[in-house]
């Protein structure tokens, strides 16, 4: 079992919001050992912890709030501090989302890094999947089975020619996240950028921080970071959703075109089934990648 981290030192950034199109400012502080994940708007006065308790929205990217205050598309920063097992932070921000910046969490995770990770004095346990939890929802499905590490595996299936069907596993240890899946960036459809800024979200969105699928291919100069980055991106955010639990989940879960409110939904059912898992130390493994 593990000992708890934080930071070794204060690190911030600042940009634009993918859906408010506002500019924010945000510092991550070393926090005290137990403290959890905890975002603070400054400009609001308001304090809100990093927890399913406080999801208040789920729609193209996850929202946390609290007595009126409230931060958008977390789920970036969660999964750079959930992939390279920073357990206490404070974030404090000072508007309503944190900024999209280039669309993955690379500079997130640079961040972090430049920082340093410093060790707590207390063990970090693990929450050990014992036996199957499955959720359907829709056409989406989320699963969690017993397995000797931490595993993620999924499944997308976009109707556009360069997408079609993309499916990836892959251990979960801090150089994997770092090199496979940090990287990958948020995607969108051209023909649906229209809908959503009517309708209040991807108001900062653009190419610089989202990859954008026109009707021939991709409309970014740069391309793609992989092949594959649109699963990876998936993977990315529903790193970031499950850290919401407040354990690290030890088993394999399989994912099959799930988003922000399947994951949820699926915290919600696995916190209600005790009798599917445990507290439970750290197994150290070897990681490895496939594609199937």
């Amino acid at each position: 079992m593990r000992l708890q981290r934080t930071l070794k030192q204060e690190v911030s950034f600042e940009g634009i919001g993918l859906h408010t199109g506002r500019h924010s400012k945000v510092r991550l502080k070393p926090a005290p050992r137990d403290t959890g994940v905890i975002f603070i708007r400054t400009d609001k006065d308001a304090s809100i912890k990093a927890a399913i308790s406080s999801v208040s929205d789920t729609a193209f990217a996850t929202t946390l709030g609290l007595n009126g205050a409230r931060i958008r598309t977390v789920e970036h920063i969660l999964s750079a501090l959930a992939g390279l097992g920073i357990d206490n932070v404070f974030i404090e921000i000072n508007g309503p989302e944190i900024p999209i910046l280039d669309g993955s969490s690379i500079e997130l995770t640079s961040l972090i890094l430049g920082s340093g990770i410093a060790k707590q004095s207390k063990k970090r346990p693990y929450m050990r999947i014992t036996r199957p939890v499955v959720l359907t929802d829709g056409h989406a499905e989320i699963a969690a089975f017993p397995y000797n590490g931490r595993r993620i595996t999924y499944r997308i299936y976009f109707t556009h020619h360069l997408l079609g069907e993309q499916k990836l596993s892959l251990d979960m240890n801090e150089e994997n996240f770092t090199v496979q899946i940090a990287p990958a960036r948020t995607f969108g459809f051209l023909k649906d950028v229209e809908y959503l800024k009517a309708n209040g979200f991807a108001k900062g969105g653009s190419i610089d921080n989202a990859i954008i699928l026109g009707e021939t291919g991709v409309l970014n100069s740069t391309g793609l970071r992989f092949k594959d980055e649109f699963v990876r991106h998936k993977i990315l955010d529903l790193i970031g959703d499950l850290s919401l639990l407040g354990y690290p989940i030890y088993g394999h879960i399989i994912a099959n075109k799930s988003g922000h409110t399947t994951n949820l939904k699926f915290l919600k059912k696995l916190i209600s089934h005790p009798e599917c898992w445990e507290l439970a130390s750290e197994f150290s493994r070897q990681a490895t990648v496939s594609y199937s």
